[in-house]
């Protein structure tokens, strides 16, 4: 057993993955055996990934404020704190904040057999964010 008490790093989210501002604070990282990844992810109001997928899927569990979350060919939905999301292996997805209110979840992931984390697509235009309904 490893506890870990030291400080983690903070890092802005790295541009070409997210539009807006985000910060990532990783909980866990791929080690030695394990491909299981947490980070906990902070995004400002509006702030949102790009699309993206996970070859073995994500699950998303939202600590604070409100966000959106959208699978490609279906509506957004509004996420918040509580709220869990499970995302199916190899779905296109993006999420974020709400437009006016911050939000952060936990990012749960494991790498694929060959390393593959995940695969960025494109950003999200106006056209896809305001396409079709708001799931409450």
């Amino acid at each position: 057993m490893h506890v870990s008490r030291t400080p983690r790093p903070i890092s802005a989210a790295p541009p070409d993955w997210v539009d807006g501002a985000a910060w990532v604070e990783e909980i866990t990282t791929i080690d030695g055996s394990s491909r299981f990844q947490v980070d906990s992810v902070r995004f400002a109001p509006g702030a949102r990934t790009v699309w993206h997928r996970h070859p073995l899927g994500q699950v998303l569990h939202v600590t604070e404020g409100v966000g959106l979350v959208q699978c490609r060919g279906e509506g957004k939905h509004t996420i918040r704190a509580g709220d869990t999301v499970r995302i199916a292996p190899g779905e296109w997805h993006w999420h974020g904040a709400a437009p006016t209110s911050f939000m952060t979840h936990l990012a749960f992931q494991e790498a694929a057999a060959d390393g593959t984390e995940a695969e960025r697509g494109a950003r999200v235009t106006e056209t896809e964010d305001s396409a079709g309904p708001l799931t409450p």
